[in-house]
């Protein structure tokens, strides 16, 4: 079986302390040490946003894709954080329904390059919210996290609910976790990809999707 992760900073690893410890790899431990057999790739980039991540499924992403059995898209954190920078700087509501509005479009254009291109099954990820002290950004999550799973049911995708894992463990899972506020990804730093402990949740949650349905 062939299992390929696509995504941004979370899934290249980004703030885990070796891509060994990034959930893609953890993932795929976890279900070699099963009955199961995977062999796992990684598609995914620091800052990259849905554009980008469409950009790379059409150019680079055909061939592995092919070959997956099963294909993991999580994505949509470079989107936010961009919008709500951008919010908070020129002191303008966030956009929310423009930012969902692109996003769906490149969303559902990459279920489909992925279903044209191959018979992966298609597990799609929530956003777990790591500024769970900010109305702003869980009012924004909560209705992208809506529209994901609108949109994969009516695209027949499987969604992991990801942000449930995360909820209410933000403080011990996001690395360099501060106040749980937008305001914190100002300071230079931003608090917002898992840690270590964050990926093995991540990974123990995300591995039973990927098994092959009975």
């Amino acid at each position: 079986m062939i299992y390929t992760a696509l995504g941004d900073s979370i899934t290249f690893g980004e703030n885990a302390s070796s891509l060994a410890k990034a959930y893609p790899q953890l993932t795929v431990s976890a279900l070699n040490s099963g009955s199961c057999k995977v062999q796992g790739f990684v598609l995914a980039r620091s800052g990259w946003t849905s554009d980008d991540l469409l950009d790379a499924v059409i150019w680079r992403g055909d061939s592995v894709i092919a070959h997956s059995s099963v294909v993991s898209v999580w994505i949509g954190g470079v989107d936010l954080a961009n919008a709500a920078l951008a919010s908070i700087a020129t002191k303008q509501p966030l956009a929310v329904k423009h930012l969902i509005a692109g996003y769906r479009r490149n969303v559902s254009a990459i279920f489909t390059r992925i279903k044209k291109g191959s018979r992966a099954r298609i597990v799609c990820c929530t956003q777990y919210n790591p500024f769970p002290n900010s109305p702003l950004a869980v009012e924004a999550i909560g209705q992208l996290n809506r529209m994901i799973t609108e949109l994969a049911h009516s695209c027949n995708v499987t969604v992991a609910p990801t942000h449930t894992w995360f909820e209410g463990k933000q403080a011990e899972l996001v690395h360099g976790f501060r106040n749980g506020k937008v305001e914190d990804a100002l300071s230079g730093s931003l608090p917002i990809h898992p840690n270590d402990r964050g990926h093995r949740v991540i990974a123990t949650g995300l591995a039973p999707f990927l098994l092959p349905r009975k």
